[in-house]
């Protein structure tokens, strides 16, 4: 089904963003299913119509979350990956937390490098947030280029941080404020 650039929030040079939908379940589960070597054994994204709709109704329903899909422009508008701000907090704090994955068939091709650019400037732009956070097992060599690459700074690390594929998991801890984004 096209995506229309309409809809999306904010596009770039070969991306859009937009948010998820009920209707993106075929695509994103087939993709998830496609994509299990690629994720394995950092994250397990939704690949059945049952637990997408759950996964998709938490981000489009809590007002904690927001999740955005990654989608290529063209005629297909394919989905390349999608990345999600968790624990977002207002007030003194304005903060969120972000977690992302590339599809298989996207991977490798700076398309979530440039969807991750709109996210952040989304973030701190219309949601108003002033510093997001990326957590990430130290092997997982690929999200920590992407993190740097978008201009986050490694700012701890946290022992038994996250239960992730049934066990306690070690995180980096990087982080990036409004203001680096301007002064960068």
């Amino acid at each position: 089904m096209p995506h229309p650039a309409s809809l999306y929030l904010a596009e770039g040079p070969r991306v859009g963003i937009r948010h998820f939908t009920y209707q993106d379940a075929a695509e994103f589960t087939a993709r998830a299913r496609d994509s299990k070597a690629l994720h394995h054994p950092w994250l397990f994204p939704p690949d059945s119509a049952a637990a997408y709709a759950a996964y998709a109704g938490r981000l489009i329903e809590d007002p904690t979350k927001a999740g955005f899909l990654v989608c290529e422009k063209g005629d297909g508008g394919d989905i390349a990956g999608f990345i999600n701000i968790n624990n977002i907090v207002e007030g003194a704090f304005q903060s969120g937390a972000l977690g992302y994955g590339a599809f298989a068939h996207a991977a490798g091709r700076g398309l979530m490098r440039e969807g991750l650019d709109l996210v952040i400037g989304h973030a701190f732009g219309s949601l108003r947030l002033h510093r997001l956070e990326i957590n990430v097992q130290p092997a997982n060599t690929a999200s920590i280029a992407l993190a740097r690459a978008c201009g986050f700074r490694l700012e701890g690390f946290s022992p038994s941080m996250l239960f992730i594929d049934g066990a306690w998991r070690d995180h980096e801890r990087w982080a990036i404020t409004a203001e680096m984004r301007t002064s960068g």
